[in-house]
């Protein structure tokens, strides 16, 4: 859904912008930035390899990893779901912010569970606060947006045929990544169904895709939660539904991919003809890739970049962005998927392509990125937390990016300490 800025909108967001006043320098540094800025395309498209580089991560930003997974335990852990609910920006409606508020949840877990990862001794910490975001997903507030969609309940449903794909993946992956992370029995039950379920609805469906809506959409973006609750569940059951996810992954090497650009296509309708390739879907795809077939991931983040990686900033170039779209768009305009879009640049499409880059181990490009968004974020820091002022008015994309910066290559790169 895109939104151009007029009289009208403008009228509609003024009460956000008023809330929010203390976040105004920061948008207007951001607009002269970019209003001054020659913004070209990456040109150095290879991966550099550099040995300190989850050292440095470890080292460098423990403080500030643990102390914006802090501020978003306080922020998202609420008492009142409904609490949740109205943190999310009011213009998107309220079936997205019910998407919005799940997906701040099942981020703020994927990264605490990351962060135990990294730094062992935080597990007793943040180990015990995973079942309390899996609880608050799974409540009829969270999982009204769904509901509204698809005219009944996705958990009373299981054995049914309606997709409820966005829902039931979330959950999983959710769950899957907490037992992954040492979490105990209380979920093994409901995992096991929803699992059963999303595999038997993809391998009854003509393609292995579940659509999103109830118009029978297929988003690819979405199907990425859905492989990777099945892959998490395999590690934990001798690789069970790992011919679902093979089957998959060809079936989108051959059949799915964008003749123009080469990226994985975002999305299709029941007529066949794809949608639009942007910015947030192929961050999203790219990073969600190099966890289920690192190197069709990896050559994906390659064409992302190439496609619609920029940078900007001077001689040195110091920052680097995702274009939300392949050719020029009007200067400000805010989309449901991509958040406010600033001559251009994706503000989810930067902080997914984080993801990837950590974990393919691309340093300077990570750094370029996290550069950008701290431009446009701006760091607020405390004694104890830290939190972008952005995040004040959109609480997800916090969970996103923290999510995505902790996203190591844990097979390969990390040492218990």
């Amino acid at each position: 859904m895109q939104v151009r800025f007029n009289k009208k909108l403008m009228k509609e967001v003024a009460p956000l912008i008023l809330k929010n006043i203390g976040y105004f320098p920061t948008a207007l540094r951001v607009w002269r930035t970019l209003k001054n800025a020659e913004i070209v395309p990456i040109s150095d498209l290879d991966i550099p390899y550099r040995a300190d580089g989850v050292s440095h991560l470890q080292h460098m930003e423990r403080k500030d990893i643990l102390g914006r997974a802090d501020w978003l335990l306080k922020e998202v852990l609420v008492k009142d779901p409904e609490q949740l609910i109205r943190k999310m920006p009011e213009m998107i409606g309220r079936q997205f912010q019910g998407e919005w508020a799940i997906y701040a949840c099942s981020m703020t877990a994927f990264a605490l569970c990351n962060i135990i990862k990294l730094f062992p001794d935080t597990k007793v910490k943040y180990l015990h606060r995973l079942p309390e975001l899996i609880d608050l997903v799974n409540t009829p507030t969270l999982l009204f947006y769904d509901t509204m969609w698809w005219n009944e309940d996705a958990m009373e449903t299981l054995d049914g045929d309606k997709s409820h794909m966005t829902y039931l993946s979330i959950l999983a992956w959710m769950i899957g990544q907490y037992r992954l992370a040492g979490g105990d029995e209380r979920y093994d039950d409901v995992h096991n169904k929803l699992c059963d379920t999303l595999n038997r609805r993809m391998r009854q469906s003509r393609d292995l895709n579940l659509p999103s809506f109830p118009n029978g959409v297929v988003f690819l973006p979405d199907m990425m939660f859905c492989l990777l609750a099945l892959k998490d569940y395999g590690k934990l059951h001798n690789n069970e539904f790992a011919d679902t996810v093979d089957l998959w992954l060809h079936m989108a090497k051959n059949h799915w991919i964008d003749k123009d650009t080469g990226l994985l296509n975002s999305c299709y309708y029941k007529n066949g003809i794809s949608g639009r390739i942007s910015g947030a879907y192929a961050g999203l795809n790219s990073t969600g890739l190099v966890l289920l077939d690192e190197d069709f991931g990896r050559e994906q983040f390659r064409i992302m970049k190439k496609t619609l990686g920029v940078k900007f900033g001077g001689e040195s170039y110091p920052y680097m962005a995702i274009k939300e779209y392949l050719h020029p768009t009007s200067k400000v305009f805010f989309d449901v998927d991509a958040g406010p879009v600033i001559y251009g640049l994706s503000p989810s499409g930067i902080a997914f392509s984080v993801g990837a880059a950590t974990n393919l181990g691309d340093w300077d490009f990570r750094d370029g990125l996290l550069r950008t968004a701290e431009l446009g974020g701006h760091t607020v820091k405390s004694w104890k937390t830290r939190h972008y002022k952005l995040a004040e008015i959109m609480l997800t994309g916090e969970a996103i990016t923290l999510a995505m910066k902790t996203m190591v290559n844990f097979d390969k790169n990390i040492a218990s300490s």
